[in-house]
């Protein structure tokens, strides 16, 4: 069965997840509009608690919004034109040829694609677009590099195995689907030091190493980085490189 194949390493940090994750940039979201055939419906797997549900709503008539784990559902927050349900990626309740655009956001690692590909071809209207993107490792102000990196190393050991998915940038895929030319992106935010360190209690990895040691690796490290970091009223820039995978049904 599909769903006994979820793994789910988010719902314990499910708070952390939905007060925390960066934002994408508004341009991302215009474009995917942009490529889809109409408007109209557009369906978002492994939405999470909804840091991209939100950006896709103001460009389409309707949005499907689905995520395996009930906890980050309840966390979800959407416009009126968001449905958010509990399902798995790989078996979703759209009708046949239904979607303009289906989009994921940082959860493509996750799924069974042989499956999820499957449903998209049944779900995705004819010139429907599937768009997968994600985002890699937070790049952070030399003053804070050695610190978080001391705080990165630690938890490595406790990332699952799908995150060397995310580090290649989702490389080799079989892809279903012509490829469609993307433009470039780079995440980027300007946060505080209480923001950056929800962030990183919102990691996957960051809940296992909890989970196996009894110790929060966030609080183990955070004087470190609050010293590095310097006035904590004081805000920084820190970025993330982004990849975006686009796919047109024929």
């Amino acid at each position: 069965m599909i769903a006994a194949s979820f793994k789910d390493h988010f719902s314990t940090v499910a708070d952390a997840y939905a007060d925390a994750r960066p934002e994408y940039p508004a341009a991302l979201f215009d474009w995917i509009a942009s490529v889809a055939p109409e408007r109209g419906l557009a369906w978002e797997a492994g939405c999470g608690s909804g840091q991209a549900t939100r950006d896709l709503a103001p460009r389409f008539a309707a949005v499907h919004a689905t995520d395996p784990s009930a906890e980050q559902i309840d966390r979800a927050r959407g416009p009126a034109n968001v449905a958010f349900a509990v399902e798995p990626a790989e078996r979703c309740s759209l009708a046949d040829a239904s979607a303009d655009a289906v989009c994921v956001a940082q959860a493509l690692h996750w799924f069974d694609r042989d499956a999820f590909f499957a449903e998209c071809a049944r779900v995705l209207r004819p010139g429907g677009v599937l768009v997968a993107l994600g985002y890699q490792d937070i790049v952070v102000p030399d003053a804070l590099r050695e610190a978080v990196d001391a705080f990165a190393a630690a938890i490595r050991p406790y990332w699952p195995p799908e995150r060397a998915q995310v580090d290649a940038a989702y490389a080799g895929y079989a892809w279903p689907f012509p490829a469609i030319d993307t433009p470039s992106w780079i995440l980027h935010a300007d946060w505080p030091l209480t923001r950056l360190l929800a962030y990183f209690s919102s990691w996957s990895a960051s809940g296992c190493f909890r989970e196996a040691t009894g110790v929060d690796p966030v609080a183990a490290h955070a004087d470190a980085i609050a010293r590095a970091w310097g006035d904590p009223g004081t805000t920084r820039t820190v970025q993330w490189p982004m990849f975006v995978h686009a796919r047109r049904k024929p």
